[in-house]
C-alpha cells in the first residue's frame, strides 16, 4: 500500500508546481507595470490555476494521509 503514499506524493508536488506558477504570472504582472485594471485582469486569469493547483496539493495530501492510515 506504500504505492498510495507516492502518487498523493506525486499528486501534491505536481499541485504545489502549479502553486509557484500562479505565484510567478502574478508577480511578472505587477512588474509589468501595469494599470490597476490590467493588473486586476491578471490576477483573475491566474485564480483558476492558482484554486486548481490548491485543490490537486490538498487532494494529494489526503491521498498520503489515507496511504499512511492503510500501511
Amino acid at each position: 500500500m506504500s504505492w498510495i503514499i507516492w502518487v498523493g506524493a506525486a499528486i501534491s508536488l505536481i499541485g504545489l508546481i502549479g502553486l509557484v506558477l500562479s505565484i510567478l504570472k502574478v508577480n511578472k504582472a505587477r512588474k509589468a507595470g501595469l494599470e490597476d485594471e490590467e493588473l486586476r485582469a491578471a490576477v483573475q486569469k491566474v485564480i483558476p490555476l492558482n484554486l486548481g493547483s490548491l485543490f490537486l496539493s490538498v487532494l494529494g495530501l489526503m491521498t498520503v494521509i489515507v496511504g499512511i492510515s492503510f500501511s
